[in-house]
């Protein structure tokens, strides 16, 4: 199953939902900045990110983006990275 890398930020108005959002993403990505996470997922594994997202945030007041960037182990992301160094999210293995 093949997966790719997706930067997914996320702006949210209320402080409870927006740790909500924050503990299901550190579950899915790796933490880059405030609301900013690089994922590796299957298809499967994105589908299950956004029907969760989809469940908390409201609609009308909260935003979250997710964009694909490409197969995570065939694409090297072009970043300009101040301060902190840059790294593409490492396959690692699941505990379920």
């Amino acid at each position: 199953m093949s997966e790719h890398l997706y930067i997914v930020a996320y702006d949210i108005s209320c402080p409870k939902r927006w740790r909500r959002v924050f503990k299901i993403m550190k579950g899915y990505g790796e933490w880059l900045q405030l609301s900013v996470f690089q994922c590796r997922l299957s298809r499967q594994r994105h589908a299950e990110l956004v029907a969760l997202l989809d469940g908390i945030i409201h609609h009308e007041h909260d935003h979250v983006v997710t964009m694909e960037v490409g197969l995570a182990d065939k694409i090297r992301p072009k970043v300009t990275s101040l301060g902190k160094d840059y790294e593409p999210v490492a396959r690692e293995p699941v505990i379920v």
